[in-house]
């Protein structure tokens, strides 16, 4: 009988999340994953199978806690608009304000891995659409609520949507608070 774990599975993956994130898929070393997780690699090999499992526990990790910090935004009180635009700003403002500048671990990954790795390519696509399917419900309830036109397209618009949270996501490496928050302020006139 071996000895039992002393370690939260949780703990470690959201460690190794944070190293993926910084470094990328194949940037982040087994020496860097030990180091951040602090657990020995035979020990995190022997817990997690290998870097790649460890990596998708970490994407399904990410995954959950971005969709329900968009559920979270979509809940909250105000027009559709309004509820949308504090979203936008919240995840520029929270890029913009980490001093590694990491950005979204799953457009991250995608440029890096998508292109030439199908089993990412559809994990991310998983990633996107539980995003855009509660934006949609919200532009929907918008519409309903009258504060969104009816003809307005709930999946369309989503759609458009999460293309620019991508973009700001990405620019935010580079950009300043000023020019994100005006690119915000041209999205949201689809709404």
């Amino acid at each position: 009988m071996g000895r039992p774990r002393s370690f939260e599975d949780d703990t470690v993956i959201e460690r190794a999340m944070e190293a993926f994130w910084i470094n990328g898929y194949a940037n982040t070393s087994p020496a860097q994953l030990a180091e951040a997780t602090g657990l020995a690699k035979g020990s995190l090999y022997n817990a997690f199978g290998s870097k790649r499992e460890l990596f998708e526990r970490a994407l399904a990790r990410y995954d959950r806690l971005g969709a329900d910090l968009t559920a979270d935004f979509m809940s909250r009180p105000g027009s559709t608009r309004e509820v949308v635009g504090t979203y936008l700003r919240h995840l520029v403002d929270a890029d913009l304000e980490d001093p590694d500048r990491r950005g979204c671990l799953a457009a991250n990954t995608a440029l890096e891995l998508s292109g030439h790795d199908e089993q990412i390519r559809r994990t991310i696509n998983t990633i996107t659409e539980h995003v855009v399917n509660t934006l949609a419900e919200r532009i929907d309830q918008g519409r309903r609520d009258g504060d969104i036109a009816r003809e307005t397209d709930p999946r369309a618009t989503a759609e458009f949507l999460m293309n620019n949270i991508v973009g700001l996501r990405v620019m935010s490496k580079g950009y300043d608070r000023a020019a994100l928050h005006r690119i915000i302020d041209t999205t949201l006139n689809v709404l």
